[in-house]
């Protein structure tokens, strides 16, 4: 019985709050952190005359590993958490907020690592990474063993090419506050609006042209950190586009999954918490919403069915 007792509690648990999300949020990382322990990239062959590997490697990056950190991650805490805390926003607000950024940011860098290593597509910089031997032949394919770099992680990354996981990172993390701002700001949302006597009126609305700039502010620093990539010989185009492509297809999945669509009328508030949380923790409720009755729910399962 106890057992019994333990288990429905914890079924109930699992299905009235957030513990999935932070289970799978865990499982990310761990399998991210096992990925950057154990695993090593796929080499694929090379010609020592391939001038789209023999760029040289640049000791000191653009945009090393350090400051993207503070870039895609630090920064954008900050500022989502300031800007809810100054706009009053309820507890739920500031928690999914942190937490589609923080899923975004796992899922795409272990996306990222898993395509790296699997793809083993070598970097622009390979053969100053390779130091190949003298004796290595020319005008034909050869593997990693004629290189005599003896850094283990310099060599290997070397391997490391495709996608680009500053892009890809870059796009995941200020993507998603572009996204965020896009939402409160109401860029793009239109309808219904409630009149006095309570009925719901559609109304188009568009966003202003500076507050359109604002939001693709983030979106304009993700594209320099992955520019950069392009500076400093870590990358070619194509890696960069596929692994900012990555980063914002990721971000936006994990976006909507919080928050409605930005053309809703409610894209400014988030999906209600599960219904386990406690009094308030959800969107606010249709009575609060702007002295009128505003069906919210209702509303919204119906723009789903009618709207694509």
């Amino acid at each position: 019985m106890a057992g019994s007792g333990l288990l429905a509690s914890a079924s109930r648990y699992w299905h009235r709050s957030y513990a999935a999300d932070y289970v799978g949020f865990g499982l990310l990382v761990t399998c991210y952190l096992l990925i950057l322990l154990f695993v090593e990239p796929f080499h694929r062959m090379f010609s020592l005359d391939d001038l789209r590997i023999s760029f040289p490697h640049a000791e000191i990056e653009r945009v090393p590993i350090s400051l993207d950190l503070l870039y895609v991650v630090l920064l954008p805490i900050l500022f989502l958490t300031a800007f809810n805390t100054i706009a009053r926003a309820p507890s739920h607000t500031h928690h999914v907020t942190l937490l589609g950024l923080s899923i975004s940011l796992a899922l795409t860098v272990v996306l990222t690592d898993l395509i790296k290593n699997s793809v083993g597509r070598p970097r622009p910089d390979l053969l100053a990474r390779c130091l190949p031997l003298p004796t290595a032949p020319h005008n034909t394919l050869v593997t990693i063993d004629v290189c005599t770099q003896t850094n283990h992680h310099r060599l290997h990354d070397g391997w490391r090419s495709f996608p680009s996981g500053h892009s890809s990172f870059s796009f995941a993390g200020l993507g998603y506050v572009s996204l965020f701002l896009a939402g409160q700001m109401r860029v793009f949302a239109h309808g219904p609006n409630t009149n006095t006597a309570g009925e719901h009126t559609e109304k188009l609305v568009r966003g202003d042209l500076v507050r359109s700039l604002v939001c693709l502010g983030p979106l304009l620093g993700a594209l320099m950190i992955a520019i950069s990539r392009c500076q400093d010989y870590r990358h070619d185009v194509y890696d960069v586009c596929v692994g900012s492509l990555l980063g914002w297809t990721v971000t936006y999945w994990s976006y909507r999954r919080y928050w409605p669509r930005l053309s809703s009328s409610l894209c400014d508030e988030p999906y209600p918490g599960p219904p386990g949380e406690q009094e308030g923790y959800g969107r606010v409720r249709d009575e609060e919403e702007r002295g009128g009755v505003r069906q919210n729910v209702g509303y919204e399962l119906s723009e789903l069915g009618s709207r694509t």
